[in-house]
C-alpha cells in the first residue's frame, strides 16, 4: 500500500474524530486523564519520527545521461551536462553527455560544472 498525503490526512482526520467523540461520552475526569495519555503517545511518537526523518533524509541529486549537442556562440554558455552551484553539495553523475562546442569567446562544458551563480 502506498502511503499518499491525502491517505495520511484522512486516517488523521478519523483518528481526531474518534477521539473528539470518545471525549464528549466520557465523563470529565476519565477523558482527562485519556487525553493526557494520548498527548504523551503522541509526543513520543512525534519525535522518533522526526529523528527518523533526519535520518533517512537525502538530498535530491542529479543524473545526466545521453544528452544532446550544446553550442555556444559569442560569449554565451551552453552545457550538455549538470551545471549546478558551487556550494550545492548534492550528488551529480552523468554518463553518456552529448558534445559541447564553443566559438567566438563562448562556454561550453560536457560533465559536471559547478559555478557560482
Amino acid at each position: 500500500m502506498k502511503l499518499t498525503p491525502h491517505l495520511v490526512l484522512s486516517v488523521t482526520g478519523v483518528v481526531v474524530a474518534a477521539l473528539a467523540t470518545t471525549f464528549v461520552v466520557l465523563r470529565w475526569e476519565s477523558a482527562d486523564r485519556l487525553a493526557t495519555a494520548v498527548s504523551a503517545l503522541a509526543a513520543v511518537a512525534s519525535v522518533g519520527v522526526a529523528v527518523w526523518a533526519a535520518v533517512t533524509a537525502r538530498r535530491a541529486g542529479g543524473r545526466a545521461e545521453s544528452t544532446g549537442r550544446a553550442t555556444a556562440e559569442a560569449g554565451s554558455y551552453a552545457t550538455s551536462g549538470i551545471d549546478a552551484p558551487a556550494d550545492d553539495s548534492a550528488t551529480l553523475d552523468v554518463s553518456a553527455t552529448g558534445d559541447a562546442e564553443a566559438s567566438g569567446g563562448g562556454q561550453a562544458i560536457t560533465g559536471i560544472r559547478r559555478r557560482d551563480r
